[in-house]
């Protein structure tokens, strides 16, 4: 039986949220507590959006959603390991998809369900609106990337990522990614205002971890003094790194920018005491994939994309 969110009490969710917490921590060095402790907050105040799945009177799995103007957002999956099948995983799915197919103010529906596994997408719902992009979770021992050589750079020095920084880096990672594939995943890297919401949502709020300054570099052309990269990072659990952001002005990309700016941010997250450093790619971007396979990243967890539009 599929129910709303809104029927039933925070404690209801208790066993299921322990065991994602553990999932997510066993899984992607991911620690999932500030994540889980707005849901029960929210639950409580039946202030969040989704759906839940009983089998025999318990919680086998949940799913929520969150609307940005136009878009409707797919905040979560998780269904319990003992309940886990494709056909859970799709009726979850399915209900938040269809309310928010109904809903006439949703335009358009974004995911990226990291521990979802059996999501197919010929068998999404709304399937004749959707899109999938398969993604990669990769990480490296942040030792390896502390001890990366240094790459000389022309005409670009680097330096720590400040405030100051953030409206022309909302400008780049537009111009970054004016018709890349990840612009068709998150339509937020379309506009410099997208950007702005995006960079707001990373710095402050705990669904990527909790942002990490010091980790955090810019790429500055020093013969003008404009951005021309910038590399973002969170701390995801006590020993933990992550890369929420890079990206390169096109007219220097190739050029080992985005190297230095990555070597610069994972030194910095390893002497912090970082032990491992994940980041997410989209699998067609071969070109990032190939940077940072070659700088020692593995492959973690593929998983997918989705993308409902047209509707």
């Amino acid at each position: 039986m599929v129910l709303d969110l809104g029927q039933i009490q925070a404690q209801d969710l208790e066993a299921m949220l322990e065991e994602e917490t553990g999932t997510w921590r066993k899984e992607l060095d991911w620690d999932f507590r500030p994540s889980a402790e707005l849901v029960r907050r929210f639950v409580d105040v039946h202030a969040l959006n989704g759906y839940v799945l009983l089998i025999d009177d318990e919680v086998a799995g949940y799913s929520y959603y969150v609307c940005e103007e136009y878009k409707g957002l797919v905040g979560d999956l998780y269904v319990r390991k003992k309940y886990r099948t494709a056909d859970n995983e799709h009726r979850l799915l399915g209900a938040v998809v269809d309310h928010l197919i109904g809903a006439r103010y949703v335009k358009r529906i974004e995911s990226q369900l990291v521990l979802a596994r059996s999501l197919e997408p010929r068998l999404l719902p709304g399937a004749s609106y959707a899109r999938s992009y398969p993604r990669y979770f990769m990480a490296v021992d942040a030792a390896v990337g502390a001890r990366l050589p240094a790459r000389g750079l022309e005409d670009v020095v680097l330096d720590q990522w400040t405030e100051r920084w953030q409206e022309e880096t909302a400008h780049l990672i537009a111009s970054a990614y004016r018709g890349h594939i990840d612009s068709e995943i998150n339509d937020q890297y379309r506009s410099a205002a997208g950007a702005r919401r995006f960079l707001f949502n990373i710095v402050q709020h705990p669904g990527c971890g909790t942002f990490f300054e010091p980790a955090a570099c810019v790429a500055v052309r020093e013969s003008t003094g404009k951005l021309c990269g910038a590399s973002l990072t969170s701390l995801v659990a006590a020993e933990a790194g992550h890369v929420t952001q890079i990206c390169v002005a096109p007219a220097l990309k190739g050029q080992g920018v985005g190297y230095e700016l990555l070597r610069r941010s994972l030194g910095v997250l390893a002497r912090s005491g970082a032990k491992t450093v994940s980041l997410t790619v989209t699998a067609a971007n071969r070109e990032a994939v190939r940077l940072y396979e070659r700088v020692g990243f593995r492959i973690v967890r593929r998983f997918s994309a989705f993308v409902w539009e047209g509707f």
